[in-house]
């Protein structure tokens, strides 16, 4: 029994020896990192890996230009950046010359506002980091206490500063506030000046959107075109005549046709590993199993692998069905609670948009349209009820996320930045840890950057999930909502709990031991003096600040050396069989990530202004960040990366909102500071109450001063005369608001399956013989396109050769090797919307009002590039149902009934027939021969010659040859019978 006593006594104080060590660490977690030799170390290594990239990207840059300046190549002649020579610093005089006047033209107005926040980053820090050197570090070196031992960034800090002699830092406060709110009002001035040569830019001016107003919340009564203007004319009773195009309910066609975006990008990866070689075919056909999603999978036995090749290429031809079916039963009868409004003057359609700020026409609310590019289809139909819950239920997540995140965080920094205090809990780790100290090492050097980067990445794809759930409207309101998120994330995260958990454990632990020993609680948080505790640790933790914002400058270098892209194109190419839809995305230039970098600049500097009083070498370390990054981030938007879709520069208040928030809690640092450090009168710190009110004056201030000019083109119009006829330039044919604005799915082409052309003469093998793969009948005929069986199914044609029966296997696209580019693709919407947006940059916006030319864009035509008509589903004929409706043009005036263009499929079969055709004849020609009378030969010359109608004979019908080009005419010189025979083709008799 005494054996068994003593063991449990060894075994608690064994377990009490442990967790008074984790006590100890939670207590000093981030010790480790305070070392002051760190700084030095810091900078050494930033400088100089820095450096070293910056010459490695020099050397790589001439040579590989498809990772460091993909826009030269795909850009059109008005967007493409300045040109660049070979040499190794070839690069920096188009970056130090390019002024931000034409930047808006090449990079657009979310990437020049990005620089130019940049700059005044730059700036702004610079002179703060002045003031503060000047005005703090004397004070604290002349004035502060000297005890032995204490470090030299100690005796920068004033921690050992008391009395009257912290009045230092309310003056910089004050000076602080000043100085952010200058630079905050002069770059406001600024932003405003952008806005408006943005809104003058002829872009701006030819486009769609911006004339055109978002009408959301609309209540079941007014779910029509008509409805739409009585709503309007509510708020603005004059408004002029708009167009207008309700909401449409699309059904399941958005996931039918991500659906068959993804099976399609699978059969290319199947059909990419199997004719990787197509000399020597793998022996065994890919496999795969049938997809949950399939309507027919409870009819597989369960566990049953298919060919993978046939499985997906019937199931894209039943979706291709599915999806042409489905489209042609969307009508009028479903409207959804938004729609569009397009009026002919810009002027107009923002007065509208400002009248309606705020005012609500039953419930609705009226705003000026975005891009079309740019709305979330999917969250338009939401009523505000159920925007106002899911937005409650994913801050509900965000605040779980960034609490829960705390306690892992101080792990991460307790035992992964030191293995060694893992192995005094942990023995067993410990023996290893000894064993194997340089695997270990490597370890520790590894584990703790690794998870942090993961972190970083993994971060905005969740916050942008939870923001498209909230019901995001619009890409750039989302992305506005991430950034803000981060930033909320990691201010707590990485700088609130960073910065007081030690003290806050301390305290704690105080309070806790001296209420055990039967004092008073008040009488023991009094004693712990919780505000002398913080304040000596924010002091002391001060030059890890200094470290880290050292060590951004390497990440900003390592962006500039395009590491990771380089890395994965290598790999991607080497180790992989890429499709050629991947290859062709390998070389476009990727989109910006505009959420994380601001989320990134906000947090730095928040961390600079927070403890700028304390340790001024901060504001030096992030003004050194900032001056490196402007130029490095300024190549990078120049000649690599794109914006994925266009705000105009809405980021700014953003930015703007929470650098004020990044000011004012620095006041409260030094509130705090002078606080606890000055006198017993505590003059110092109430001199720093006024400076949070201050500033959120400012903000209201400049909100009501620059917001509505910066957001509107025009306040009010200028009435004009209603006699004044309409505008060519707003027309039926070239606004085409329902499609601009219809959703994507009613009009999108599907993508189309890319095979390497190598791989040409083994596709149709691979496809031979098949008859059906799928459970549903008939679905995978290859001969009965129609579904029924009594129906011909004509060869397809080669292009641009007719007659000449096609080699290819319909319903894929043949990609040559030297066509595996991005610059030959960027006009397609299924790559451009993920590497461009809308297509300015590459000279085709979608959103432009176009001059007066025949319509060549079908809404739902099914030729893709590189398929037949009719894509792998044949040429099955879907009859179109004009659908009548009623329009709404003016106050009181009601259009006659007429067919909706919006919903109907148009047949380019039935239109433009004989758009290139020549004139009617006026007469008969008359027949004869050279002096007796009428003499018709026929003019071989261009000018002379009628393309089409009484054109044909054996010189060809329409201008088309009428011989196979492989084969020999009648009349080839090189024929043995040329000279032998009678030659009629030299003034043929077009007799009838």
């Amino acid at each position: 029994m005494d054996t068994v006593r003593s063991m449990a006594d060894s075994l608690l104080t064994k377990r009490d020896d442990a967790t008074d060590r984790l006590l100890k660490l939670l207590q000093n977690s981030y010790s480790q990192q305070l070392n002051e030799q760190a700084v030095l170390a810091g900078f050494g290594s930033s400088v100089g890996f820095t450096l070293l990239l910056a010459v490695g990207f020099s050397l790589l840059r001439p040579y590989n230009s498809i990772v460091y300046a993909p826009k030269l190549k795909v850009a059109d002649d008005k967007h493409a950046p300045p040109p660049m020579g070979k040499g190794i610093f070839a690069w920096m005089g188009p970056v130090l010359k390019t002024k931000e006047a034409d930047l808006i033209g090449l990079i657009g107005l979310d990437a020049t506002v990005f620089l130019r926040v940049l700059r005044m980053c730059r700036n702004m820090f610079l002179v703060l980091a002045i003031f503060a050197c000047s005005i703090l570090i004397p004070i604290n070196l002349a004035k502060g206490v000297k005890y032995k031992g204490l470090s030299t960034l100690s005796q920068l800090t004033p921690v050992n500063t008391y009395g009257i002699d912290n009045w230092g830092m309310a003056v910089c406060a004050w000076i602080f506030d000043i100085v952010v709110a200058g630079f905050l009002w002069w770059n406001y001035k600024a932003i405003l000046k952008l806005r408006r040569q943005y809104y003058d830019s002829p872009e701006y001016q030819a486009s769609l959107h911006a004339r055109t107003l978002m009408i959301n919340n609309i209540p079941k009564s007014m779910r029509s075109d008509e409805g739409i203007g009585r709503l309007i004319d509510e708020v603005v009773p004059t408004s002029s005549f708009s167009r207008t195009a309700i909401g449409r309910n699309v059904k399941e066609l958005p996931e039918l046709i991500e659906e068959h975006g993804e099976t399609v990008r699978e059969l290319e990866r199947y059909l990419a590993r199997y004719l990787k070689d197509p000399d020597n075919l793998p022996p065994k056909r890919p496999v795969c199993k049938p997809s949950k999603k399939d309507p027919n999978w409870g009819t597989y036995p369960k566990g049953q692998k298919v060919d993978a090749i046939e499985y997906h290429t019937t199931r894209i031809k039943e979706l291709e069905i599915e999806i042409k079916e489905v489209r042609l039963t969307v009508d009028n009868r479903n409207p959804l609670p938004y729609g569009f409004a397009s009026y002919e003057a810009i002027e107009e359609a923002h007065s509208i948009a400002h009248a309606a700020k705020k005012k609500h026409p039953q419930g609705t609310t009226i705003v000026l349209a975005p891009r079309p590019n740019d709305i979330i289809w999917k969250n338009m139909p939401l009523l505000k009820g159920q925007r106002r819950r899911r937005r409650f239920i994913n801050n509900l997540w965000v605040i779980l996320l960034t609490i829960v995140w705390a306690a892992p965080n101080a792990l991460i920094s307790i035992f992964l930045v030191n293995l060694s205090n893992l192995g005094q809990l942990w023995q067993a780790f410990d023996t290893s840890l000894k064993k194997h100290t340089t695997w270990w090492s490597i370890v520790q050097g590894i584990a703790s950057p690794a998870i942090t980067s993961l972190v970083y990445l993994v971060l905005p794809i969740i916050f942008r999930r939870l923001a498209i759930r909230a019901g995001d409207r619009t890409k750039t309101a989302r992305e506005r909502h991430v950034a803000a998120k981060l930033y909320t994330f990691f201010v707590f995260n990485f700088l609130i709990v960073f910065s007081i958990f030690s003290t806050t454990w301390t305290f704690v632990a105080n309070v806790i031991s001296r209420t055990q020993n039967k004092e008073d609680a008040w009488h023991a948080i009094e004693g712990a003096k919780y505000g002398q505790g913080l304040f000596t640790s924010l002091c002391t933790i001060s030059p890890f600040w200094i470290t880290w914002l050292l060590q951004r400058n390497l990440g900003a270098a390592v962006d500039l050396a395009q590491l990771w892209s380089l890395m994965w194109s290598f790999c991607m190419r080497k180790f992989s069989s890429p499709t050629p839809r991947e290859m062709i995305e390998l070389t476009a230039p990727p989109a910006f990530d505009y959420a994380s970098y601001y989320n990134y600049f906000l947090f730095y500097s928040t961390v600079a202004l927070c403890y700028g009083t304390l340790q001024p070498l901060a504001l030096a370390a992030c003004a050194l960040y900032f001056a490196l990054d402007v130029y490095l981030k300024k190549y990078l938007l120049l000649y690599i990366f794109v914006t994925k879709t266009e705000s105009g520069g809405m980021f700014w208040r953003m930015f703007y909102n929470r650098i004020l928030f990044a000011t004012i809690f620095g006041n409260l640092v030094v509130f705090l500071a002078v606080w606890v450090q000055g006198d017993g009168l505590h003059y110092e710190a109430y001199t720093v109450i006024p400076l949070p009110f201050l500033m959120i004056a400012f903000k209201w201030w400049c909100k009501t001063t620059f917001d509505d000019k910066i957001h509107y083109y025009a306040s009010s119009t200028v009435l004009k005369d209603p006699e004044v006829t309409r505008s060519k330039l707003f027309s039926d044919k070239k606004d085409r608001l329902s499609s601009r604005f219809g959703h994507p799915a009613l009009y999108r082409a599907l993508i189309t399956p890319m095979v390497h052309q190598r791989a040409q003469n083994k596709l149709a093998a691979v496809y031979g013989g098949r008859l059906t793969d799928s459970n549903t009948p008939a679905s995978g005929e290859s001969m009965s396109v129609s579904g029924y069986s009594d129906t011909y199914a004509l060869d397809n044609m080669q292009g641009g050769q007719p007659g000449r029966k096609a080699k290819t296997v319909p319903g894929f696209e043949m990609v040559p090797e030297n066509k595996l580019d991005f610059a030959y693709y960027k006009g397609r919407a299924e790559f451009s919307e993920e590497h461009g947006g809308n297509g300015i940059m590459y000279g085709k916006a979608e959103d432009i009002i176009r001059s007066d030319t025949p319509g060549s864009v079908s809404n739902w035509s099914d030729s893709r590039p590189g398929t037949p008509v009719g894509g792998m589903t044949g040429r099955r004929n879907f009859a179109p149902q004009a659908i009548g409706s009623v329009g709404y043009d003016a106050p009181g005036d009601v259009q006659v009934p007429q067919a909706n263009h919006f919903y109907r499929q148009r047949n380019d079969s039935e239109t433009g027939l004989v758009s290139g055709a020549a004139d009617m004849p006026l007469a008969t020609p008359a027949l004869g021969s050279p002096g007796q009378g009428p003499y018709n030969s026929r003019d071989p010359s261009q000018e002379r010659r009628a393309p089409g109608f009484l054109g044909g004979g054996p010189q060809g019908y329409g201008n088309l040859p009428q011989h196979p080009i492989d084969e020999p005419t009648e009349n080839d010189p090189m024929s043995y019978d040329y000279f032998r025979t009678r030659r009629h083709n030299a003034g043929w008799q077009g007799g009838m």
